[in-house]
């Protein structure tokens, strides 16, 4: 079959529901996964053909997408802050907000952690694929990198990414939410940043979520109840007391209707310098500040 004839069945099936730029952007994501042909390849041999097999690989996509499944889970694999990961229906798919949070702090650090003298220690609470703790450790150098995460299954998905990725990420299965998990830590152990994008959606927001995130990413990683939204963070930030250093950093995904309220969390506790910042779509979703 025609490649190029494989992708027309593409948009005359998907376009109604995704576009046809993003149609194009699936279709040749699939070309490069399961045929290693770039984009420009098709352009140079538009009789370019696939056999039988491949064919078929190509219309069980299909379907999938018809069912408003994320490609990402359907590939296994995504892309964050330039790395490789895996992913699928037990990890949240990272998110370029997520991005704009690795950046925010690896800026803030690059120059300590480069000092030979020093390891800088960081703990990602929440690690879901690893995308956070992972992209640190590879563009911080010399710093020694904690993950927790409560399910066992996403902390599979991590280790591969750590893995493929040739970083050294300490993990650690637990819930902040539970006393308990200090204990999974060394006792004298403190960390200079703690880092969380926690579950922060309400279930009031769940009309804005799209299908494709409703129905196949994990609501464990997502949703919080209307009453008690800020449930994480809260005790995220009574752990930071507890366990980072002085003058140590606390960074936060949020919610972007809850900035106010999340910045309050640290403005009313042990920390300084205290900053909500804006993501790229001038929504509020980042906060950092320093422990006293």
């Amino acid at each position: 079959m025609l490649l190029k004839d494989l992708q027309n069945i593409f948009h005359k099936e998907l376009d109604t529901i995704y576009g046809k730029d993003e149609v194009d952007s699936f279709f040749y994501l699939c070309t490069e996964h399961y045929l290693n042909v770039p984009r420009i390849q098709l352009t140079l041999e538009p009789e370019f053909t696939i056999i039988k097999s491949e064919t078929d690989t190509f219309f069980k996509t299909l379907e999938d997408l018809k069912q408003q499944k994320p490609i990402q889970y359907i590939l296994g694999e995504t892309e964050f802050y330039g790395l490789p990961f895996k992913v699928n229906d037990n990890v949240l798919i990272p998110r370029p907000e997520t991005e704009e949070l690795v950046d925010l702090i690896i800026k803030c650090h690059t120059e300590r952690s480069r000092s030979a003298h020093e390891n800088l220690k960081i703990l990602d609470i929440g690690t879901g694929s690893g995308c956070i703790a992972i992209s640190l450790a590879k563009n911080l150098p010399n710093a020694e990198v904690y993950a927790l995460d409560i399910s066992k299954e996403a902390l599979k998905v991590a280790k591969q990414n750590a893995e493929l990725n040739k970083v050294n990420i300490n993990f650690i299965e637990a819930s902040i939410l539970d006393n308990t998990c200090h204990s999974a830590l060394d006792a004298e152990f403190n960390f200079d940043v703690i880092v969380s994008n926690p579950p922060y959606v309400r279930n009031l927001e769940k009309q804005e979520i799209q299908p494709n995130v409703l129905d196949n990413e994990p609501h464990l990683a997502l949703f919080v109840e209307d009453d008690n939204p800020l449930l994480f963070y809260k005790a995220i930030t009574n752990f930071a007391i507890k366990k980072l250093n002085d003058k140590g950093n606390l960074y936060f995904e949020i919610n972007q209707y809850l900035g106010e309220e999340s910045k309050a969390l640290l403005t009313d506790t042990e920390f300084e310098n205290v900053e909500l910042l804006k993501d790229l779509n001038g929504n509020d979703r980042m906060l950092k500040g320093k422990k006293l």
